[in-house]
């Protein structure tokens, strides 16, 4: 019998849809693990086809593809390590979640995920069907149990799983970042080895896909709870777990924990690879935005920054007469800092011809919103053209007290195809730059180091600057009530009474409740963004565009 056991870990980032491409990095970690004598290695939940597939995966010709490629590499995995990958599986006309094990040329093994998650990004109850509990699989004489993701956050796989044999238990995931996640993994899989007794290795992917990111930070765990060895968050990794069978059973030698940095750090670098990798796996190499001198854009600008480089980010100042001249220094300043191409495009002409057009038609009222929005059209219609013309994707710069409470032009600022900072909100966007400027990570930064956005667009009060002397505040409460309140309201789902229980003036706390539902249609028609909370809007928060209910409390 067996007393030792090398386990590769590859906690890797694939793309979704793109089989050959995952097939191949699944190869090159096999590869890796068979150089390093492993008895198996693992990659992460649904790695053949990428996660979160949704609905692609229900998709006949698509699964029958997937199943496909994970034949194919059972076949390339002939001499060496047995190889565990996540992927579809049709039996018996049911679409399961599974997890194959490859040994010898063939699939060896197959695990079915038993509870599928039917809460915020997840849909699994949509699109797959339910495996039975079962038991462990056997890689040579060792007995392995792998609880899929969810199934690991329940009891009972796991406890079957260490009934019926198994000897340590591994858990491939596909699991998303938001602020504080990590902590709430260890905690759940620590209840799992203090239950079953069994040394637990977590195994997550990295890689952004749409609005979610997910984070890696994989660790394993000896019985009774002791970390043995964690990865980084966010980077690709590959690592040997050497098991050790003793008296009382299998041991994780200790190998490298990876220190991992604090909520805001954690969540920037969840901005900037949800850009980068939404921009390298969507096809564009380059993005654009419109630099306002505004905190907002600056922000989104430094992001791009360091997703991208500067050669790959041109920032547009399209100035009004209301453009205050601290904006086109700041604007210029910032471009300027970050080393990307700024371009100045004013908008005076092309509004006049506007205002001239729609002249028999307005003749008689008097100038309101509507004049003011054209203004933000304009913009948009510009940068679209640009857009097109060079192949340069649109990033659109709302943060999500505007985004929450319709603070921002509908097909004008709201133009675009990714808004780094839509689960921000305003007052951690200014936290944020704060945090950019005092810190610089040059292994996944390619901004400047410094003080990269300049203490004046910080420090100066926001304003959408479309009629004279205008600021925030004069349609919005300030903007740490606003927060505190939609924190309320849209994280914790809080009822008016709650909120004003809490100190909140009611007439303000409805009032924000009425600009917060009848924005639902703007939020339905504005770009994905990367998710920090659990309660980001689009797939966490779904809500109809019309809705004439209101809280009486």
């Amino acid at each position: 019998m067996s007393d030792k056991f090398r386990l590769t870990i590859a906690q890797l980032n694939p793309t979704v849809g793109d089989l050959a491409g995952n097939a191949a990095k699944a190869l090159e970690a096999w590869e890796k693990g068979r150089e390093a004598g492993a008895d198996m290695v693992a990659l992460p939940e649904m790695f053949i086809t990428g996660y979160n597939t949704q609905d692609l995966v229900m998709k006949p010709v698509f699964h029958q593809m997937a199943m496909a490629a994970v034949e194919t590499l059972a076949a390339q995995c002939v001499d060496g390590p047995a190889l565990g990958i996540g992927g579809p599986v049709v039996e018996n006309g049911h679409l399961y979640n599974a997890y194959f094990i490859l040994k010898g040329g063939r699939i060896s093994s197959r695990v079915l995920k038993h509870h599928l998650p039917n809460e915020t990004v997840f849909d699994e109850v949509r699109v797959f069907d339910s495996g039975p509990l079962g038991g462990p699989y056997s890689v040579g004489d060792v007995r392995i149990g792998s609880p899929i993701c969810e199934d690991a956050w329940h009891e009972d796989v796991a406890e079957t799983l260490a009934e019926t044999g198994a000897e340590f238990l591994l858990v491939p995931n596909g699991s998303p970042y938001f602020r504080g996640k990590m902590e709430v993994r260890l905690n759940m899989m620590v209840a799992r080895v203090i239950e079953t007794g069994l040394p637990l290795i977590y195994l997550n992917m990295v890689g952004g896909q749409d609005d979610q990111v997910f984070d890696g930070g994989s660790f394993v765990l000896n019985p009774h709870g002791e970390l043995a060895l964690q990865l980084p968050v966010f980077d690709e990794a590959i690592a040997h777990v050497d098991l050790v069978r003793g008296p009382d059973g299998w041991r994780v030698e200790a190998g490298e924990k990876a220190h991992h940095p604090d909520d805001m750090e954690q969540d920037y670098r969840c901005m900037v690879e949800s850009l980068r990798d939404y921009c390298g796996k969507a096809g564009f190499g380059k993005v654009l935005l419109g630099l306002s001198g505004g905190i907002d854009s600056a922000l989104v600008a430094t992001i791009a920054v360091d997703a991208l480089g500067a050669e790959n980010v041109r920032c547009v100042m399209l100035p009004s007469e209301y453009t205050s001249q601290g904006s086109l220094d700041d604007a210029k300043d910032i471009a300027e800092r970050l080393g990307c191409r700024y371009d100045y495009v004013p908008i005076a002409k092309g509004r006049q011809a506007i205002t001239n057009t729609l002249a028999p038609l307005f003749d008689g009222t008097k100038p309101d919103l509507t004049e003011e929005n054209i203004q933000s059209r304009l913009r948009g219609l510009l940068l679209m053209a640009l857009s097109n013309k060079f192949g340069e994707m649109l990033l659109t710069t709302g943060n999500k007290s505007e985004v929450a409470v319709g603070y921002a032009t509908i097909y004008g600022d709201m133009a675009g195809g990714y808004n780094p900072i839509k689960d921000m909100y305003k007052t951690r966007v200014f936290d944020c730059c704060r945090w950019r400027n005092a810190n610089h990570r040059p292994d996944w930064m390619q901004g400047p180091t410094g003080e990269a956005i300049p203490v004046t667009i910080i420090d100066k009060p926001p304003s959408a600057e479309l009629r004279p002397d205008q600021k925030d505040e004069d349609s919005l409460p300030p903007y740490p009530v606003l927060d505190a309140i939609l924190t309320m309201l849209v994280d914790g789902e809080a009822s008016v009474a709650d909120c004003v229980a809490a100190g909140f003036d009611r007439a303000t706390v409805k009032r924000v409740e009425h600009l917060l539902y009848i924005s639902e249609y703007k939020r339905f028609q504005s770009a994905p963004g990367a998710r920090l909370s659990p309660r980001a809007f689009w797939l966490d928060r779904r809500y109809p565009i019309v809705n004439r209910w209101r809280d009486p409390s």
